[in-house]
């Protein structure tokens, strides 16, 4: 069920499937996905752009919380980079459930290049959307 409900995620995630960024793992609280940097992911200094590193983060963020079922979108978010990546790097984006209370949750990721250490923590606060899917997206762009 876990599974079917991420693939569906990632069916209309036209981002994730543009960059190339792929779902290694969904379970409760918990996903994993990757990346590759490519050469436009780069920055002026030639490594790869902050502004992808957390949008793989806020990726795996995406799938840890809705791995539950209804609709979460991301309230707060916040990265701390460590270390440099570079074109070609395949990086690994951990999300792990830290707690859930009413319809808020609490979630930390860590981008990594498996096997060479970490290279940004990012922490992130989830929002559980009411009423069904359609009516939480409307509510997600501001359309309501």
């Amino acid at each position: 069920m876990l599974r079917s409900h991420a693939e569906t995620m990632y069916a209309r995630d036209a981002t994730c499937k543009t960059l190339g960024i792929t779902i290694d793992e969904v379970s409760p609280g918990r996903a994993v996905l990757r990346m590759r940097v490519t050469d436009t992911m780069t920055n002026g200094h030639g490594t790869a752009h902050g502004g992808y590193l957390f949008l793989l983060a806020d990726a795996a963020f995406a799938y840890a919380c809705n791995s539950h079922g209804p609709v979460a979108v991301a309230h707060t978010a916040q990265m701390t980079f460590l270390r440099p990546a570079s074109v070609g790097d395949v990086l690994m984006a951990e999300a792990t459930e830290r707690g859930r209370h009413g319809r808020g949750g609490l979630y930390d990721v860590t981008v990594s290049r498996p096997g060479d250490g970490v290279i940004a923590e990012f922490r992130g606060h989830s929002v559980t959307l009411a009423g069904p899917p359609q009516y939480a997206h409307r509510v997600a762009c501001g359309m309501v």
